[in-house]
């Protein structure tokens, strides 16, 4: 038994940014998305999550070898190999996005604490800014990276009310092997909401920076910029890293949408505003553990998601303008990354409090995610191609098959959906 035990410590001890990145994906904005999925359609569109398993995997592997060979993050490899226009533009959308979506998360966070613990809901969201901001610029990466990686089990709720939810398992199968398809503006909406919500923007920016992170953790260099010496061994682990991360991702995913469409659905609840919302419609059907894991787990998520949104915002920023960046950095060596993170999570935080609907905001950012993540990914496989960038670490043949893919699959269902709303 000590065997058995010592060796899963060694293996969850292993995981790094692959892992990390999948499980911020699942963060509480990504919940209200998977939540409304599941209440509008039932189990109709299962078989995405399977689809999406593959071609996320590719494109996260891509941003994670092109971090581990370049020694550089997504924003400074296209700063210099890209014009600056598409750059700025990038980083702007990126922006936008990140904020709204840590608006989302720090509201939703706030009012699950306050179901649970009934305290005005801005003294809850006073609490989780102010603690984000701090452990997220105090923390020494080390200690902040195995932290991110113990919150992304918090996930493992979602898996457990999944279960303790009625489901119709022959009809789960079903939807999940045979793929429906409906050509209406709110199908397709949902189609690219959740690609949007899956294959996002930020978590290509995410997982480059921190596969250069954790070489200047290793030792390999002392800052951003500089090409580390990379072995066949370690891209390896790190696809397999990237693999687990994706594929936990969406089976986190298929566990909310599964609660969702078995409660929601079933009952005639087709609209959800928010994840605490639904965490809320969820006790009178499903009963109190449902309720309180679903809560619990968007509190314990948005711990770990709401940094690296923010994160994602500074490194691309860092990129961009040219200022010193990195988490294994003390604050004064590293002012204008910090800064920009503490001025992204207030941004957000504002946002519940000016009467701003960052819920619906974030519908539509998922939306712009989808539309957005067309063009990035299509610049993330011809630079996971360039051996000025990776050298000898190209893309596999199936590996870009996949890569282009994703593009034409993410770019047809952005055309039809935009055809539909026109």
């Amino acid at each position: 038994m000590k065997k058995v035990f010592n060796l899963i410590r060694h293996k969850l001890g292993r995981l790094g940014p692959g892992f990390i990145t999948g499980a911020a994906d699942d963060d509480p904005s990504g919940i209200a998305t998977y939540s409304i999925v599941g209440a509008k359609v039932g189990y109709q569109l299962n078989w995405i999550v399977i689809l999406t398993i593959p071609l996320m995997t590719a494109i996260q592997e891509m941003c994670g070898r092109i971090g581990m060979v370049s020694g550089m993050g997504l924003a400074g490899v296209m700063k210099k190999y890209y014009p600056k226009w598409l750059l700025i533009f990038s980083v702007m959308l990126l922006t936008i996005a990140n904020t709204v979506n840590i608006g989302a998360n720090l509201g939703a966070m706030a009012a699950s604490i306050q179901m649970l613990i009934p305290f005005p809901f801005i003294i809850w969201l006073a609490v989780i800014t102010v603690v984000t901001v701090v452990m997220e610029v105090f923390i020494p990466y080390d200690r902040y990276s195995r932290y991110l990686k113990l919150m992304g089990f918090i996930l493992f709720v979602y898996g457990i009310t999944a279960l303790i939810t009625k489901q119709d398992w022959l009809e789960v199968i079903l939807h999940t092997v045979f793929p429906r398809i409906e050509l209406s503006k709110e199908f397709l909406m949902l189609i690219v909401g959740f690609l949007g919500t899956s294959i996002s923007p930020y978590l290509f920016f995410w997982q480059t920076a921190e596969e250069v992170e954790e070489a200047i953790k290793e030792g390999k260099i002392t800052e951003f910029d500089e090409p580390p010496s990379v072995l066949n061994e370690e891209i390896s682990h790190m696809r397999k890293d990237t693999a687990a991360g994706m594929i936990f991702s969406q089976l986190i995913a298929f566990s909310i949408m599964l609660t969702a469409a078995s409660t929601f659905y079933a009952n005639g609840i087709t609209e959800i505003a928010s994840p605490h919302e639904a965490a809320l419609a969820l006790r009178p059907l499903a009963g109190n553990l449902a309720f309180v894991l679903f809560a619990a787990g968007i509190v314990g998520i948005g711990l770990q998601s709401v940094p690296i949104l923010a994160g994602g915002v500074a490194y691309s920023f860092a990129e961009a303008f040219g200022f010193k960046e990195g988490l294994a950095k003390k604050l004064t060596e590293a002012k204008a990354f910090y800064a920009t993170i503490g001025i992204a999570t207030l941004v957000g935080a504002a946002m519940n409090i000016v009467g701003i609907n960052p819920i619906k905001a974030l519908y539509y950012t998922a939306i712009l995610n989808g539309i957005l993540a067309v063009p990035l990914i299509a610049i993330i496989v011809k630079l996971a191609d360039d051996e000025r960038i990776v050298g000898s670490y190209k893309n596999t043949q199936v590996g870009r098959i996949v890569g282009w893919l994703t593009v034409g699959f993410m770019g047809l269902s952005v055309f039809l959906m935009l055809i539909y709303l026109l």
